[in-house]
């Protein structure tokens, strides 16, 4: 039957959702909203949703979402063309005229679909048998549970030329075949495309099999194998998790794009239920547009290796050839040689969000990667620079967006390049010198924090002796001071190890290190520790650990500046702001634990 999306949309727009739901589902007015107890699973507090604006359900505790057809099917137990027949019926629409071709590729389509399933669940099967215990144990290491091996539906198949052949015998050979599921060679017998791999279902928007991706189990090549397309699976009109990822972007308003289905899984794994990724292909045009229908503003996080870079910027440049208004990508880089698994498993989740929170406009993306592409350090290779960004600019459809990046990249230029602007090395290295300053001053007043609370302390002293001695120090004569103070604190505590009484007071009646006092113990201390002592013996030594993790942070952030100083390129800076990215969600990190503790 020609049934059009435009003749769908008028029969939608015909229905009242609510009252449809509200006829076997008791439903109550929630603002612009209706809110009742979810029909698909059992719950108390109700989390179904009902948006008779926008004609859909979703439930936030089991992610079930639809429309009204969606409705008739999953909670009536209708198939399509009988939900649409009824609701037809009900809005005074006559449903278009039989198209014998089109009921016949539908029908095919189902039949497929029985295919995919079955094998599916015959995957299944086999991953829990005592055949399965490699593959189960291949899971284990990556870190997967069981709740995540079953929400993604992993599967084994067995190193087999005819395994699920033989266990799919009920279906014609030449179904099989056109399902992916076998591959046929001239003349010869169709034998199992996937052998010894781990499986995974890749599923439609509504959560229905329709190919797979398969892992190797051991050693060969490829690594990973996908289905080929077929009537129900194109590549690239799909994006794995996208039936998950959808619904929960409902909560997060947005989307991550990583590069893999292990990425994904990996990701959902660490509570990070949000991301979607291509399949075997590069990002194209009809993903980001379905992309964008469920966020303005998705971000895209590729490996951080060249070819996770590449991968970045061939999206970078499909996103602004195919710009829509009000739509733009992140770009989120992950450090040298790591994925997303590599990050949340290593660093954790927070690591991985504090990089996804630092990811960089569209606009900022594709400056800097056509800058590392030219030699801006002679004037052609500028000139070159400036008209790259103009094609790129030209090159977006919408004629507003266009002159407004064209605007952007020419400021952008001049603020590095023009006249009055100083050579992009020498600003980046008077960058550096003022912040190394601003380091320095904030580094200085965690440190008398330290030390201040150990001299006033001595008790503390006794118990974390190697510790207060253990605080590294810059080599730079602006610490001298402190270097003092720090033998001296060690060295009364030598000498006096019995001592309960303020050690500041007893060191300068002593005369032993007058400049103690040279500083403003209300201006000059982070901390003052003008709290219970008890609190200081709880607080201290985690004030200790932070700064030395701190301290350990900033000689990183000054070694890389250095190497950035003495070996300046393109690729030293792309690898060198790479690192320091990940330094800065590390620094976020410890910054957002030390304020559940810190005055």
């Amino acid at each position: 039957m020609a049934l059009t999306p435009q003749w769908l949309d008028e029969l939608r727009s015909r229905i009242t959702l609510s009252t449809l739901i509200g006829r076997s589902v008791k439903v109550t007015r929630a603002g612009r909203e209706y809110k009742a107890c979810c029909p698909f699973h059992n719950e108390k507090t109700p989390s179904f949703t009902i948006n008779d604006e926008k004609g859909f359900y979703h439930c936030f505790g089991c992610s079930a979402h639809g429309d009204a057809i969606r409705w008739m099917t999953d909670q009536r137990g209708l198939s399509f063309m009988d939900a649409v027949k009824e609701l037809a019926a009900e809005a005074g629409m006559e449903v278009p005229a039989a198209d014998p071709r089109a009921a016949k590729k539908a029908e095919e389509a189902a039949s497929l679909r029985d295919v995919v399933q079955a094998a599916a669940d015959w995957f299944t099967q086999q991953l829990g048998s005592s055949n399965g215990a490699p593959a189960r144990d291949y899971l284990a290491k990556r870190g997967i549970s069981e709740a995540t091996r079953k929400a993604f539906g992993f599967g084994l198949a067995p190193d087999s030329r005819s395994a699920l052949k033989e266990a799919l015998k009920k279906f014609p050979t030449a179904m099989l075949v056109e399902s992916g599921m076998l591959i046929a060679v001239d003349e010869k017998e169709p034998y199992d495309r996937f052998r010894g791999r781990l499986m995974i279902p890749i599923r439609d928007a509504r959560g229905r099999v329709i190919a797979f991706g398969g892992r190797i189990l051991g050693d060969g090549e490829p690594k990973y194998l996908n289905s080929p397309d077929t009537p129900l699976f194109d590549k690239g009109r799909t994006l794995y998790n996208l039936d998950k990822a959808s619904p929960a972007s409902r909560q997060t308003n947005r989307i991550i794009v990583v590069e893999g289905y292990m990425d994904v899984i990996a990701l959902a794994e660490a509570g990070i239920v949000d991301a979607v990724a291509p399949l075997g292909t590069a990002l194209t045009e009809n993903q980001l547009g379905m992309i964008w229908r469920m966020v303005d503003e998705p971000v895209l996080c590729f490996d951080g290796d060249n070819a996770g870079t590449k991968a970045a910027r061939r999206a970078a440049n499909l996103a602004i050839k195919i710009l829509p208004n009000g739509k733009t990508v992140k770009i989120a880089q992950l450090p040298p040689g790591q994925d997303p698994d590599d990050v949340v498993r290593n660093q954790g989740s927070q690591t991985f969000e504090n990089l996804i929170a630092g990811a960089v406009p569209l606009s900022e993306f594709t400056y800097q990667s056509t800058l590392l592409e030219t030699n801006f350090n002679v004037p052609e290779g500028r000139a070159k620079l400036l008209n790259s960004l103009t094609e790129i600019a030209d090159s977006t459809p919408d004629k507003v967006i266009s002159d407004q990046y064209r605007s952007w990249f020419k400021t952008r230029f001049y603020q590095d390049f023009g006249w009055n602007a100083k050579d992009r090395h020498t600003i980046y290295q008077s960058a550096i010198a003022t912040s190394e300053k601003q380091n320095i001053v904030l580094y200085k007043s965690y440190v008398r924090s330290a030390f201040h609370a150990a001299s006033r302390f001595p008790q503390f002293l006794l118990n974390h002796y190697e510790s207060i001695g253990a605080i590294k120090m810059l080599d730079d004569k602006i610490y001298d001071d402190l270097k003092r103070w720090q033998d001296v604190i060690c060295d009364f505590l030598f000498k006096n190890p019995g001592s309960d009484d303020d050690a500041i007071a007893q060191i300068v009646a002593r005369g032993e290190f007058d400049s103690i006092h040279k500083f403003d113990l209300q201006k000059d201390l982070r901390f003052s520790w003008n709290i219970e002592p008890e609190l200081v013996q709880e607080r201290l030594p985690k004030f200790i650990n932070f700064l030395a993790v701190e301290t350990d942070l900033n000689l990183e952030f000054e070694r890389l500046d250095r190497d950035l100083i003495n070996n300046f390129s393109p690729e030293t800076y792309d690898a060198i702001q790479r690192r320091q990215q990940l330094l800065r969600a590390e620094r976020s990190r410890l910054y957002g634990e030390a304020l559940d503790w810190m005055d």
